[in-house]
């Protein structure tokens, strides 16, 4: 279809039309609005996306009621005479929604606040600079594709009654007696959590060697065993074959044979790219798999078709989504960005205990530098004083290149998950071990693991044993 028809339909194209309204495509619209463009956003559902309102922030405030749960059932541990009397499902949810009502508000201001045009509906790309939204075109001369992910299953297994997903895990309005987690990935590890803190049984499925599989393998096993601690059931290695259900529950079948019964399956086997009959192919836009394929600068090779977000293989996460949200934007306005570089991205689950990470593993490490060019160091949050208050173990984990910089920290304890910021800064800025060991570490403070775990592998251990 000629150009001109399209502007002749819908008058001056945007300089940025954006289709999708998560965590990638509200950044791309509200950097590009600040860097002076004419923005458009296309959300068929709600502005904010799976992390808002089906992800990242109710699977928190989840797990944030889960630790209250605990801290009421341990209580007399610390001389605190309380007690769990049980959970109120209508209660949490009550609590999650209005966390997530709030935050969805301050977005939505923050979007008019920018004056980005919002276009509520379903998009279909029809044309490289040209979204069709219930029979009307708009046109950008920049697009954005920022349609993110969707809960996945596995080949014949059916979502429906008592096999869920994750969508249908954050609205259940009672805790399961019982429950089979399909997957060991985050998401599976932890929904096992919070059922568990809220006093469900709870067995995980994961068909590879490790629970968190992604991660260094130090961080799985020790996850492995806080889990086996807490009672939380795990089978390993061993694929998903079938399941039933019927009014007592479901009946899983894997295929070593073993037979688990519980109240509910929850799918949790990652999330695919949405972009199945959005007209992306049809424009040329190379897909694999689902995922559009860019390159370093998120371009999809085809007109000024950008991508961002869950649909770019690689990292499903709400801040790398966000992060290349702002990356197109100014690369779209002419400021030639930094690329992104995937391994310096900070991952964490947010399960108790919690698991944080960002950079390399010493497996991934070794690939790189050869065994002998890598350096690991421990050090055990036994040794640190604030971690004994919160009554937690676990560990900080360091990779380096020999003679080089720190170019992985790894760790897994409660509440490590805000550490990983100085750990992102540590990785990304190539900092040397005696680099973060000048560093005054605030005592006592679980942050000062980090600078007691360069101590020691900068040759001057403190609180550690060399």
């Amino acid at each position: 279809m000629p150009k001109e028809l399209h502007v002749a339909e819908t008058g001056t194209p945007f300089d940025v039309l954006v289709l999708g309204g998560g965590s990638g495509g509200y950044a791309t619209a509200l950097r590009a609005a600040e860097l002076g463009l004419n923005v458009a956003l296309v959300e068929a559902h709600k502005l904010g996306g799976t992390c808002l309102h089906n992800g990242c922030i109710p699977t928190k405030a989840l797990l944030h009621a889960a630790e209250l749960a605990d801290n009421a059932r341990e209580g007399s541990a610390y001389g605190v005479l309380s007690q769990l009397q049980g959970i109120d499902m209508n209660g949490v949810n009550s609590y999650k929604d209005g966390v997530i009502a709030g935050l969805y508000k301050g977005l939505q201001g923050l979007i008019k606040s920018r004056k980005i045009t919002v276009i509520e509906g379903h998009g279909t790309l029809v044309a490289a600079d040209t979204v069709e939204v219930a029979g009307q075109r708009y046109t950008g001369k920049n697009v954005v594709l920022a349609t993110g992910s969707y809960a996945r299953s596995l080949p014949g297994l059916e979502i429906g009654g008592r096999v869920i997903t994750s969508d249908q895990a954050l609205t259940l309005d009672y805790v399961p007696q019982s429950a089979i987690v399909l997957g060991g990935g985050v998401i599976g590890v932890e929904f096992a959590s919070v059922w568990k803190s809220f006093g469900a049984d709870v067995q995980i499925i994961e068909a590879l060697p490790h629970l968190v599989p992604n991660e260094d393998e130090s961080l799985s096993k020790a996850l492995e065993r806080a889990f086996r601690k807490r009672g939380i059931g795990f089978t390993l290695g061993d694929r998903f074959s079938g399941v039933t259900q019927d009014d007592s529950g479901v009946h899983v079948t894997l295929e070593s044979g073993k037979t688990f019964d519980a109240d509910l399956l929850l799918v949790a086997v990652g999330r695919g790219p949405r972009t199945a009959d959005l007209g992306f192919e049809a424009q040329g836009i190379t897909m694999d798999r689902g995922f559009v394929i860019v390159d370093e600068r998120l371009h999809t090779g085809i007109g000024n078709i950008y991508a961002a977000g869950d649909i770019v293989p690689g990292l499903q996460l709400a801040h790398r989504g966000f992060a290349q949200g702002i990356f197109v934007a100014e690369q779209i306005a002419g400021l030639n960005p930094t690329p992104i570089v995937e391994s310096g991205i900070p991952r964490v689950t947010y399960c108790e205990p919690e698991v944080a990470s960002v950079g390399l593993t010493e497996a991934r490490a070794k690939e790189l530098h050869g065994a002998d060019g890598v350096e690991t160091l421990e050090y055990n949050l036994a040794g640190n004083g604030k971690s004994k208050i919160l009554g937690t173990t676990g560990f900080v984990k360091l990779v380096r290149q020999k003679d080089g910089p720190v170019v992985g920290v790894h760790m897994v304890g409660a509440r490590v998950g805000e550490l990983i910021g100085e750990g992102q800064l540590i990785v990304n800025w190539e900092a040397y071990p005696e680099d973060v060991a000048a560093l005054v570490h605030a005592h006592p403070t679980q942050n000062e693991a980090l600078g007691e775990a360069h101590l020691a592998l900068a040759g001057k251990p403190l609180h550690a044993h060399n």
